[in-house]
């Protein structure tokens, strides 16, 4: 089955999604539509009864791709979908196996489960950039890890690698880059040995609200970053990421 740059791949009762722009999978509201579009469809096939989430490439998703003129109008229509997956019935593992920042770890934070390599690497940088956080990461982020630490890494832009990840209570398992797609795999298959409809209940139970929460506070996040979209100080920080160079901020 294919999404556009999605592909699905049902074996037994675990499916794999799976991300196809490598090398960083940079996303625009159109992936997030086609990996909501392969989320719904598995919730409709019985015989799905737990997803892997991955991607092709160096990155598994190294944030958002889209700019220019219409950015407000494509933001407003990314995080539509980014809650159509929240509302997805059937637990999701990712597969993590390089970094993951802005966006792309909202991303990672739709997943139930996430099973790391040690070369994973995961930061809100938002401020960096002179944005504010999206993809409702500031509700997913504190409900994961607590508001402490994740105001430790809104605030600083740090990153984080799988072990300090997994310290932290962002990552589930350890792995290596040669092991990670298979221990992401045995962690959906042993999901998917309990009874499907005790599974829906009790992850819906578990999650109740979690969507609605998303919506409501990337309404928030998005009006915060179309203001600071067009200060200077997120064009300079835009300028000073891809210089690999500390930002000169001003506060205008």
């Amino acid at each position: 089955m294919r999404f556009g740059d999605v592909s699905v791949d049902l074996t037994g009762h675990v499916a794999v999604v799976e991300m196809h722009r490598p090398p960083h999978n940079y996303f625009d509201h159109i992936l997030i539509g086609h990996l909501a579009d392969a989320f719904e469809a598995m919730d409709a096939e019985p015989e799905c009864r737990s997803i892997v989430l991955c991607s092709e490439g160096k990155s598994f998703c190294a944030g958002a791709a889209f700019g220019g003129p219409d950015r407000a109008v494509h933001t407003e229509d990314l995080y539509a979908q980014g809650v159509r997956m929240f509302r997805a019935t059937k637990p999701v593992v990712a597969a993590i196996q390089g970094p993951a920042i802005g966006g792309g770890l909202g991303v990672a934070l739709v997943a139930d489960f996430r099973v790391a390599a040690a070369e994973a690497r995961f930061a809100a940088n938002f401020v960096k950039i002179g944005i504010h956080p999206g993809f409702g990461l500031t509700h997913t982020l504190p409900r994961l890890i607590g508001e402490q630490k994740a105001s430790l890494l809104f605030l600083t832009g740090r990153r984080l690698d799988g072990g300090e990840a997994l310290a932290w209570g962002l990552v589930d398992q350890l792995s290596t880059q040669e092991r990670l797609r298979e221990d992401a795999l045995n962690l959906a298959a042993e999901i998917a040995e309990g009874a499907p409809l005790a599974i829906v209940s009790t992850r819906a139970t578990l999650r109740a609200g979690l969507a609605d929460a998303v919506l409501n506070q990337t309404k928030h996040e998005r009006a915060e970053q179309e203001r600071l979209f067009k200060t200077e100080d997120h064009a300079e920080g835009v300028r000073a990421v891809s210089e690999r160079r500390a930002g000169n901020f001003t506060g205008r």
